[in-house]
């Protein structure tokens, strides 16, 4: 795979090399191979475990969720499946899954994965997702028991899971699963366990649309939920002050004003959450505001320290907003160790160098870049990975995917970002089997910060002018 410089600000190359993290061992005949796409990642101390879809279907859902844990900072990794979900691993009681989320209970020493479960319907209808369940390590995130629940409905969509971690807080241990129900025009869904996720508990939540939340907790136990309206029209936010019991809002922290990416790439503007170790919440997205015309998205941000009043968004100045470049589905991490105006940011992200192009000429590369100083200033960005062409990537109902959500997470002080890579498929584009697996780089990477700023740039499109083209709530597997 090739590492090339990209039309726009010049971007460094990343010298330190990729690593596959895993492979697609399947062979049934009804997803595709070798495919593993969307992959979220959560670190603790020197542990971080990755946790990516596996065998892609083209309706929805993938054969397996599979894992990826390093105890030593990212240095060597273990992997394998999650047993016990779809009858392709583990004699488990569903047909697919999808939507995989990582977090970690300090209090009880264990490792979640949370996971969509999705059931085929027969015919030509696509599969419903009757459950959320939760996959538990108690080895570091070496091994994994089948799934306990989280949820159950007609059918559901995009969970999240995040846990209490600070000794401190009231709610020190509990943890938080944010979903929507379908079935109910995507109606936001809370629950909580205190018990390591063995057993979980719906919240009272506000009546509204969600799509994407993210929740974080502050050290004081607030949660704050981050989330798309089912539109993927605005981002908002909810929050709980009583341990995940109830939840107040929502507040809207901006419209979303997004361009549609070119290729028939599945790109939605899901939004990406991070905490800081003093509790300011980050939220970025990506959004054409800066840009004249809507021709190309720009990622975006936004921060809060109560989850009630927002900043004004800002650009995250990765390219000039002259540039021909396009930029989506970001994966931000920010350093708990750090905080406030000396906060480490970093942004993993997928990027068009020409936003104007079709199918069979967009070249999708992977970046990445830094702030060492809570999103003030920005580094040059580097290249991680690419060009890869779109006829490499797993097809689906929505566009070629990648993934609908990427991550980065932070241990001993450097960014690990874990991302969908391509190469070209066995037989060229179009062959019958792809080359599509989930990726880190060989070492951490730096969040040296730099001196760029978008300081005192003002927004050209306004709300209204542009907006992910959906008429209908958004059901994203």
């Amino acid at each position: 795979m090739a590492l090339l410089f990209v039309t726009g600000r010049a971007q460094a190359q990343c010298n330190a090399g990729l690593r596959e993290l895993s492979t697609d061992p399947f062979t049934n005949s009804t997803s595709q191979h070798r495919t593993e796409v969307e992959p979220d990642t959560f670190a603790f101390g020197s542990t971080i475990v990755a946790a990516l879809q596996v065998g892609r279907f083209f309706d929805g859902g993938a054969s397996d969720i599979g894992w990826a844990t390093s105890t030593d900072g990212g240095t060597t990794w273990s992997n394998g499946l999650l047993s016990g979900i779809t009858k392709f691993q583990g004699s488990g009681p569903y047909d697919r899954v999808s939507d995989p989320s990582v977090a970690y209970d300090a209090r009880h020493d264990v490792w979640l994965i949370s996971s969509l479960a999705l059931r085929e319907v027969g015919g030509s209808n696509p599969p419903v997702a009757p459950a959320v369940v939760v996959s538990r390590s108690r080895d570091g995130g070496l091994t994994w028991a089948n799934p306990a629940v989280v949820a159950t409905g007609r059918d559901l969509d995009k969970n999240w899971t995040v846990c209490d971690t600070t000794a401190t807080s009231p709610f020190y241990g509990n943890c938080y699963t944010q979903y929507d129900d379908v079935s109910t025009g995507d109606q936001l869904r809370m629950a909580t366990s205190t018990d390591g996720g063995l057993t979980w508990s719906e919240a009272a939540v506000p009546s509204m649309g969600a799509a994407g939340g993210q929740p974080v907790v502050q050290r004081n136990g607030t949660v704050i939920v981050p989330l798309g309206d089912a539109y993927l029209s605005s981002v908002r936010a909810v929050t709980s002050t009583d341990g995940g019991l109830s939840y107040a809002g929502p507040v809207t922290i901006a419209p979303i004003l997004a361009h549609t990416v070119a290729g028939n790439l599945r790109s939605p503007p899901l939004p990406s959450a991070e905490i800081d170790g003093a509790g300011r919440v980050y939220v970025v997205w990506q959004d054409c505001r800066f840009r004249s015309g809507c021709a190309s998205n720009d990622i975006v941000m936004s921060t809060s320290s109560n989850g009630t009043a927002w900043s004004p968004v800002v650009r995250i100045p990765i390219d000039d907003t002259t540039s021909v470049v396009d930029h989506f589905i970001p994966g931000l991490a920010v350093d708990k160790a750090t905080a406030g105006s000396s906060a480490h940011l970093g942004l993993t992200y997928y990027y068009y160098p020409q936003a104007n192009c079709s199918t069979s000429t967009c070249q999708l590369d992977v970046g990445f870049i830094s702030s060492s100083n809570g999103g003030a200033s920005w580094s040059t960005p580097m290249q991680l990975a690419g060009p890869m062409s779109l006829g490499w990537l797993a097809r689906t109902n929505q566009g070629a995917m990648v993934a609908d959500y990427i991550s980065t997470s932070f241990a001993g002080g450097t960014a690990h970002g874990v991302f969908a890579l391509a190469n070209a498929p066995s037989g060229g584009c179009g062959g019958s089997l792809l080359d599509e697996a989930v990726y880190t780089t060989r070492a951490g990477l730096v969040a040296s910060g730099g001196s760029v700023t978008s300081s005192g740039e003002r927004a050209v499109v306004s709300a209204g002018e542009a907006r992910f083209p959906t008429r209908a709530p958004v059901t994203i597997r």
